[in-house]
Order: C-alpha cells, then structure tokens, then sequence
C-alpha cells in the first residue's frame, strides 16, 4: 500500500489522476468545477435529461455557478459531461453526490446511493478511490456500499479504496465558496483517508481526517440537528413572544449583545433546502434502530414543519382584525425561494404556505425576483410585477422571502397591510406593519 499511496501522491502532484463525479447537482457539480480550476480532468456523470440538454448546451442550471464559468471548462475539456458510467474506466477517483430525499418524513431513502453504486461497481477501475458525499445515515458506506461493491468479487484494500465526506456547500455563501469550507472525511481504513485527504487538498484549504466513515457520516447529521434544534427552539419562542406581546427580534438583539454563551438563531416560515428539513431525521431513524428516541430532533422538525401553519393563522386574525376574511382574502407573496437571493425552492416553506392558501380559497399571487413562473404542486403562475397599482389590490402582502433586491420601502408605502416574517422593516414604526 505504501508504494500505491507514493505513487499515487505523484499522479495527483503530476495533475495526472482523473476524477469522476457522479450527481452534477447542487453539490457535485460545483465540486466538479473546482477541481477544473486546478486543471484536473473531470467526467462529470449525469443522468437527469435535462440537466444533461443544459450541459451539452454549455449552460448553468445552479445558482453559484456561471454560464461562462460552464462553458470554459467545458471548452477546455476539462469537464467532460457523461452519461454513461463506462467513462469510470478511465478514473482514478469517483465522488458520489446523488440525492437522499426521505420515502416518508422519518424514514430516508438512499435508493438513488444504491443504484449509483451497483452502476460503479461494474466499471470501477482496479485501484481506485470511491467517495461518497451525499448525505446520510451513520453505517451507509460500510453496511451498505461496502457490500455492495465487495458483491462482485472486488476487495477493499486491493481492488478499491472507499470514503465518506460529507458535502458541506452553503448556496450562495459569497464568505465561505467551497474550496475555503473545512472537509471532513473518514475512510474505511485509514490508507482509504489518507488517499482521500490528498484529493480533496487538491482543492480545499483544510481537510480534516477522522477515524471512521461513521464519524464522518454523523459529524455531518451533528451540524445540521444543531441548526434544526436551534431553529425550532427559537421558532417556538417568537410564538411563545407573541402571545406576551414581546418582540422577539428585540429581544435576539439583545440577547446576542452578550459576547458568550449565546449564538443568534432567528424564527421565520420555515426551513428549506436539501440539508436542514431531512438530515437530522436520517439521524432520528438512525438512533431508532439502536432503541433510542431523539425527542429533540423530532420535536424541533414538528415545531418548523407547524411554521406555515401557524404563519396562515396569524394571518387570518390580522385580517379578522380588519373585518376581512382568509377565504377569498387576496394575498400577496414576496418571495418563493427557501433562502434570500438563492434561485432554489427545494423544500421552500413558500410552498407549503401557498398549498394552505388554495386549499382556503383565498386569492393568491406573488412576486419573487428570481423565479419569473412557478408551475409546481398544480401552480401556474406569473411573478407579479410589484408596481403601486399591483400592490394596492392586496388585502395582505406576506413577505416570506426577504431577497435583498427589493424596494421594501417602497412595498410599505404602497400596500394597505403587511405580515413581516423576516423583520425587513425592524426599526420601523408603521400600523401596516405586524411583524412574527
């Protein structure tokens, strides 16, 4: 293995090792880019029709990656888009960056890990590294990919080398790009991390090797609980706020006035995006099958899932205040995406609210900068243009989304009534204004 190693460390200093990213996704294709940038080969495998249309049309489809940024790689032929895993033959490194969604909301789904890896194992080349980043339950590399790689007659150790990193990439998140966030990542054995601390150097400022793929599995489901945790905790006080007639946000900014012992978490719709909703109940389902029942984390996905809910009852009692009712009301949204200035609506709380909304047969349109039409869940919708004329036909606007590109100044002059569930308007003094 020693030599194996040397010589691998020499193709990978020789720029001579290729890569192989499987899922070109929010997460792996990203990643696939910035190893292009250190003038690394990349096949980058893809079997979504339509990502594989936009890529053969040299176009970007996620947010933090330009079209021009694409297209350069591309041309360089540096990434080499695939749909055919034969192209495994030739790499040195393959990453696995697929979906883990949930079958039901306690219960994941590794379906998409599993059939890419069966198609892996039949084209791996001898003497190559697996990685795996998609996010999951402690014990998938080695209780599951392990066995299913070994199935075939390959051997770890001989034929192949197997890891687990969890993807960490934040979308939009200008201070920490991908290639200045940590990596952590444990291997099989420990020549399997070593070997997978040297790729990921390749691009990333600091990796971190822990003992196990276990380690590496849950420190990632550690995170994002810590956040859900926290989510659903402060969620529950601007509730508990509300009926004191306190201002929460007030009371954040007090609260992280002190220089220890506490961290800002604010309340809001809900929580969107692939990590937050779903990693930390792989963990609850997890710990399940080892007789223990996490109470926190099923408590704080309960809290956040109640959000819209909860968004739409206070709703209805600031339009019952007003002599209006929630059925037939025409409400406004601004803001569909889960995240500010992120052009991503996967597990958005705009959703839910918008399915609660029809279901009560309000009147209901929205506005949101960066998705000009929505045709999801039996939506078909224009964003609305957020003129004066536009803004004064609404019973409520209901501000969901703060992206930073709005006028909200101007959305306060010219609507009759305003449920800010951002605190875009903190400092303001307005009886249009009612704020979470």
């Amino acid at each position: 293995m020693k030599s194996f190693l040397k010589e691998f460390e020499k193709k990978v200093k020789k720029k001579e090792i290729k890569i192989a990213v499987v899922g070109l996704g929010y997460v792996g294709l990203p990643l696939a880019l910035e190893f292009t940038k250190k003038n690394f080969t990349v096949f980058g495998i893809e079997i979504d029709q339509d990502r594989l249309m936009k890529l053969k049309k040299k176009q970007s489809y996620i947010t933090d990656i330009t079209t021009p940024e694409l297209r350069g790689a591309i041309n360089r032929g540096k990434l080499i888009p695939h749909a055919d895993f034969k192209i495994l033959n030739e790499s040195d490194v393959v990453i696995i960056c697929v979906p883990t969604p949930l079958k039901r909301k306690y219960y994941p789904d590794i379906s998409y890990i599993k059939q890419a890896v069966k198609a892996i194992s039949r084209y791996l080349k001898k003497k190559s590294l697996l990685i795996l980043e998609s996010t999951t339950y402690p014990g998938t590399t080695d209780e599951v990919i392990l066995p299913l790689l070994e199935a075939g007659g390959l051997k770890h150790g001989k034929d192949f080398y197997l890891c687990f990193s969890p993807e960490r990439i934040d979308p939009g998140n200008i201070k920490f790009p991908l290639c200045k966030i940590p990596k952590v990542i444990g291997g099989i054995t420990q020549d399997a991390g070593r070997l997978g601390k040297m790729v990921y150097n390749i691009i990333i400022e600091k990796v971190v090797v822990v003992s196990s793929t276990r380690v590496a599995e849950i420190t990632k489901l550690l995170e994002n609980t810590f956040r859900i945790v926290n989510i659903g905790l402060i969620d529950e006080i601007a509730m508990m706020a509300h009926k004191m007639k306190i201002d929460i946000w007030e009371v954040i900014k007090a609260a992280k006035s002190k220089p220890f012992g506490f961290m800002p978490f604010y309340p809001g719709p809900g929580v969107g995006g692939h990590c937050i909703p779903k990693d930390p109940l792989y963990l609850y389902w997890k710990a399940k099958k080892f007789g223990f029942h996490s109470r926190f984390i099923k408590l704080a996905s309960d809290v956040i899932s109640y959000m819209p809910e909860y968004i739409i009852g206070r709703s209805e009692e600031m339009l019952s205040k007003r002599g209006l009712s929630l059925d037939n009301a025409k409400i406004l949204l601004i803001g569909l995406t889960y995240k500010k200035d992120v052009k991503d609506l996967r597990q958005s709380p705009a959703l839910d609210i918008l399915d609660i909304l029809k279901r009560r047969k309000a009147r209901i349109a929205y506005h949101d900068p960066l998705i000009p039409f929505l045709k999801l869940n039996g939506f078909d919708f224009k964003s609305l243009d957020l003129t004066a004329e536009n803004l004064k036909k609404f019973d409520c606007v209901l501000i969901v989304t703060d992206h930073s590109s709005l006028d909200y100044n101007f959305i306060l002059k010219n609507s009759r009534l305003i449920f800010d569930t951002r605190d875009v308007y903190k400092g303001k003094n307005s009886q249009k204004v009612v704020k979470l």
